[in-house]
């Protein structure tokens, strides 16, 4: 009797039924010969491994976490304002939360969204609201209410600053300090880095060489113009801070407002919703002191 690997079950692997693939691939390479036996033994424990790995690290999950902020800016570096993004995304979370509220009311639409898009879903999603649904609305309201460099930059820290803290609380979480339920020092420290990088990079380099910073909204200047006040003196900056030394201490501002917002729990409300709305809040206030 012949066995069709292909008809080998994901979850069966996924979940460790090693016996039951074993005897499986067992009697689909007993004729064949030794060297090609363990070619193929070898093989499908890579993909077991790979494919544990990619579930327990939500990879395809956090891929579409980056990319859509990255999407954002591609949007905004082409002629896209922000104010019309915000607009996207305001009809991307309406057509999702309606989309949440029937498949949560429904078993059969659910069951189809699962087997389509369940790739890039947490377990608990599938008897419960996406965390797509906060969020899209997490990145409007940065885009729609805050100017436009602080905006943007909100929207990256969402999704550059969460994944990383994700990315490295799974992996070494376990032996840092824990700063609070399902929060370590490391991922919060990731985090913190991330958002340090962020902001380097969109205000110290992408910005000024896309030429956006002359082709803004002027009901919504930007907030950040390569200087900060109470800074020490400099003989060619009247009192401000000079333009690398401004750069520094945004950055490291904004990894410090990446990382509190990712850290703290605001009456359980989602990540996706805090992270972007007090970074945007938190870069708002200290250039409204500062700036």
């Amino acid at each position: 009797m012949e066995h069709n690997l292909g008809a080998i079950d994901a979850a069966g692997i996924l979940n460790g039924t090693g016996g039951e693939v074993e005897l499986l691939f067992n009697s689909a390479t007993e004729k064949q010969p030794d060297f090609l036996q363990m070619s193929s033994i070898r093989l499908i424990s890579f993909n077991t491994h790979y494919m544990k790995f990619i579930h327990r690290q939500e990879v395809a999950r956090k891929l579409l976490h980056v990319s859509i902020g990255l999407l954002i800016l591609f949007l905004y570096s082409h002629g896209f304002r922000p104010l019309q993004i915000a607009s996207l995304l305001f009809s991307a979370f309406i057509l999702n939360a309606t989309f949440d509220a029937i498949r949560y009311n429904s078993k059969a639409v659910n069951k189809i969204f699962i087997r389509s898009f369940g790739i890039f879903m947490r377990e608990n999603e599938a008897t419960s609201y996406s965390t797509s649904t906060p969020y899209l609305f997490g990145m409007y309201i940065a885009l729609r209410y805050f100017p436009e460099d602080i905006g943007i930059v909100g929207v990256l820290l969402l999704s550059c600053c969460d994944t990383a803290a994700s990315i490295f609380g799974r992996l070494y979480g376990c032996h840092s300090i824990q700063l609070r339920h399902g929060k370590s020092l490391i991922g919060t420290a990731a985090a913190w880095l991330v958002g340090v990088l962020v902001a380097a990079g969109f205000w110290g380099y992408f910005l000024y060489t896309s030429s956006l910073s002359n082709n803004t909204d002027p009901a919504r200047p930007f907030m950040f113009t390569g200087k900060l006040t109470y800074l020490p003196e400099n003989s060619n900056s009247g009192g401000a801070s000079t333009d690398p030394l401004a750069l520094v201490v945004i950055s490291l501002v904004s990894g410090f407002v990446a990382a509190g917002s990712e850290l703290v729990d605001i009456f359980g409300c989602d990540d996706n919703l805090v992270v972007p709305v007090l970074s945007t809040l938190g870069l708002w206030g200290f250039l409204k002191i500062f700036g």
